[in-house]
């Protein structure tokens, strides 16, 4: 009994999206926008950098809707509630590949209508997939 309790309490881990892993330095997201690297897979953009984050957590993200298209905050927030959880659904593939490396991420929304959450899906699966070839490659490491 104590075991299937255990496995079902690492299964619940495995898909959270905790305080740690959200990034929130406004040091780090300073440095992210001069120095880092960008890529687009319609409709998100993803900018990233190697950095010298906490050892906890090797992957920080956080999340971006222009406000110059979504005046509503309501429809700003229902975009960045689908885009964190298919990220959260999705990380394992970047955690199992980004083994040492430290990483600041941030992830915004550039579409113009609000995605369906199956558009959103595909493109942060295929964003997450390019980030990992790019970041295999060294290109920058800072600390």
């Amino acid at each position: 009994m104590e075991n299937t309790s255990l496995n079902n309490t690492n299964k619940k881990k495995k898909f959270s999206f905790k305080k740690e892993e959200r990034l929130c330095s406004k040091k780090v997201i300073d440095k992210l926008f001069a120095e880092g690297e960008t890529f687009l897979v319609f409709p998100l953009k993803f900018v990233y950098l190697k950095s010298g984050l906490p050892p906890e957590f090797t992957i920080q993200a956080g999340f971006s809707v222009g406000k110059k298209i979504f005046k509503n905050a309501v429809q700003r927030n229902l975009i960045k509630r689908k885009m964190r959880e298919v990220y959260r659904l999705n990380k394992n593939v970047l955690y199992q590949n980004a083994g040492e490396k430290q990483l600041a991420l941030f992830i915004i929304f550039i579409g113009k209508t609000i995605p369906e959450y199956k558009q959103v899906d595909e493109a942060m699966q295929k964003g997450l997939k390019k980030l990992i070839k790019e970041t295999s490659e060294d290109k920058k490491m800072i600390q």
